[in-house]
């Protein structure tokens, strides 16, 4: 009725091709995977990129501020000292 030999090959085909399937499949999920790391670290970069310049053109800013008021910006920076001392004390 059922041959043995039949039936392990069938078996073993059926193994091989689960394998093959499991294989296949983490292959296609790594490399998805490294796809979607890939285009975040894209996404990162492009970030920090635009934040370098922005902190760039804002430290232009400051500069510019402080050379054009040098006084105001010393009294600023004594008055904001003396805040944060007060503040410091009191903890």
């Amino acid at each position: 009725m059922f041959n043995a030999s039949d039936l392990g090959d069938e078996l073993l085909a059926l193994k091989d091709e689960v394998s093959r399937l499991l294989n296949t499949t983490g292959e296609g999920l790594f490399d998805a995977s490294k796809d979607r790391a890939e285009a975040l670290a894209d996404q990162i970069k492009a970030a920090l990129s635009d934040l370098s310049k922005t902190l760039g053109e804002q430290e232009d800013h400051l500069e510019n501020f402080i050379s054009d008021r040098p006084v105001a910006s010393l009294a600023s920076a004594f008055a904001l000292g003396v805040v944060v001392g007060f503040m410091m004390r009191r903890h």
